[in-house]
């Protein structure tokens, strides 16, 4: 009974981190106001018990017990798979001090609230002091973990298994290569971009964008829609995976390919197979995270291909643009498909990275990333973030900055400790591209997407990437998908055949 108990101590872990998913979710959509500082107490609480679980005696004598069991199994017997995946992570996480994974639990609530009401008001300075509590943590935290080059690797390295700073640098340096180019280029396409801006009743938003996740294969069945101040999806295993969005009357793209990246990463989750609810490769050790996807990465490459590779496309909106009109049949009453297509394709600089078009997307990644590293080194003071924020965007996208709120407070992440995470969107957009160009080398999927018919891409993903869960690691996950590494060569292929199609 061993490998039994085994699986009994990881389903118990994984258990508590779905509670503690359950309660994050609720802070972020249903929560009062005055409930911030007792959640965080609430959401500590079960971390410490989760952390105490996985690096306590009990789970590591079962993994002892369980590994003298299979110890006559072949080397890629799933059950052998899992203990040495459990082993691995738990020593990673056993190095991070269990007072310095509480006080950044409870420190994640409150500064999320913090960081709510700072963004409302324009307010960098209320916000600065807990993200300075926050950067002193996670510099803690790289050094407990360790490193070989730069303590940005450290904490990269635990949303993406494998990467580092230096080579994120190489990734940028060819995306930014390539994307100037074809920035400049698709300025002069023809573009109706101002029918974006009409009003757009908010609660017809929320109808077609549920509409057409339920088309792209989204089960609401085991999901939910719910609004919320920044859009997330998060899981309590695969029978419950909610979504979030966030609606403007006067800006309907930011609604609905909000919504349909949610609904990516929701029919990730509900791709894990049943055997892998509550088990090792539905939960992130490391992070202390009930999550069934590879990695940060991996996850986001379902997102942003169902936001852009489909939502984005030309034969997307010739066949679903009708719905879309009879939605909204006085503001699009002047448009067809083709103007709408090209205007949700338009490239756009703006200050709103989760509203950016494709062309811009990664700038926005990039000055992130380049942030971040500055301030797990101490380059970069949080006191000089509003400036320096203001000064790269200028740069990479000619913009000035009007206020904090649209500028360095805009994201959640710092507020929630995810330094090191946003690499993983740009991640996440290469791997999109790979994953989509294999997939449409099946006959049955090319054919769906020209019908309508998005089963067949969906049923591609569930038995490449989904039905894995956290079995593999993400580059062989991809390697095994697409027969290649990481390579930027299919999204810039992508983006090139998007400005070709704009300007021609």
């Amino acid at each position: 009974m061993s490998y039994a108990a085994f699986k009994s101590e990881v389903a118990k872990f994984n258990d508590i981190l779905c509670a503690v998913n359950l309660l994050t979710w609720d802070s972020r959509v249903m929560m009062p106001p005055g409930g911030v500082d007792a959640r965080g107490k609430q959401i500590a609480t079960l971390i410490g018990l989760a952390r105490d679980i996985a690096t306590g005696d009990g789970l590591q004598r079962a993994i002892e017990e369980a590994r003298a069991e299979l110890s006559g199994v072949a080397p890629g017997d799933i059950r052998l798979l899992a203990v040495e995946q459990a082993a691995d992570a738990i020593g990673t996480l056993s190095r991070i001090p269990a007072s310095l994974v509480g006080a950044a639990a409870e420190l994640k609530t409150v500064s999320q609230a913090a960081w709510s009401k700072a963004r409302a008001a324009n307010d960098f300075a209320a916000f600065a002091p807990m993200l300075e509590r926050t950067m002193d943590m996670q510099r803690e935290i790289a050094s407990a973990i360790g490193y070989d080059d730069h303590p940005y690797d450290a904490l990269v390295a635990t949303y993406e298994p494998g990467m580092t700073w230096n080579r994120l640098r190489g990734l940028y340096g060819e995306l930014r290569e390539a994307l100037l180019p074809l920035l400049a280029e698709v300025k002069e396409a023809n573009v109706r971009a101002e029918i974006l801006d009409r009003a757009y009743p908010v609660d017809r938003q929320r109808a077609f964008s549920s509409l057409i996740s339920s088309r792209f294969g989204y089960d609401f069945n085991r999901g939910r829609l719910d609004d919320t101040v920044h859009p997330f999806e998060i899981s309590f295993t695969r029978s419950d995976v909610r979504i979030t969005g966030r609606f403007r009357e006067t800006w309907l793209p930011g609604g609905l390919f909000a919504v349909w990246h949610e609904a990516g990463h929701g029919m990730y989750e509900q791709g894990i197979p049943e055997e892998f609810s509550r088990s090792v490769f539905a939960t992130d050790f490391v992070n202390l995270y009930a999550v069934g996807g590879a990695s940060f990465g991996t996850h986001e490459s379902q997102s942003r291909l169902w936001e852009n590779r489909i939502g984005r496309s030309r034969r997307f909106w010739e066949l679903n643009f009708a719905d879309l009109r009879k939605t909204f049949p006085d503001q699009l009453s002047d448009v067809s498909a083709e103007d709408f297509w090209r205007a949700v394709n338009a490239a756009r600089p703006g200050f709103i990275r989760v509203e950016a078009d494709e062309l811009t997307y990664d700038f926005h990644i990039m000055l992130r990333s380049e942030i971040e590293a500055g301030l797990m080194t101490g380059e970069i003071r949080v006191a000089d973030l509003p400036s320096i924020w203001r000064e790269r965007i200028k740069v990479y996208l000619g913009l000035d900055v009007p206020s904090d709120t649209l500028g360095v407070l805009q994201d959640v992440h710092w507020s929630a400790g995810m330094v090191g995470s946003f690499p993983t969107y740009t991640i996440g957009n290469i791997m999109s591209s790979q994953f989509f160009a294999a997939a449409r080398k099946e006959t049955a999927v090319e054919l769906g997407l020209e019908a309508g018919d998005y089963l067949p891409l969906k049923t591609w993903l569930n038995d490449n990437v989904h039905q894995f869960g956290r079995s593999k690691s993400p580059s062989q996950l991809l390697m095994d998908a697409t027969g290649s590494d990481l390579s930027t060569a299919a999204y810039i292929a992508d983006l090139a055949h998007k400005v070709e199609e704009l300007t021609e």
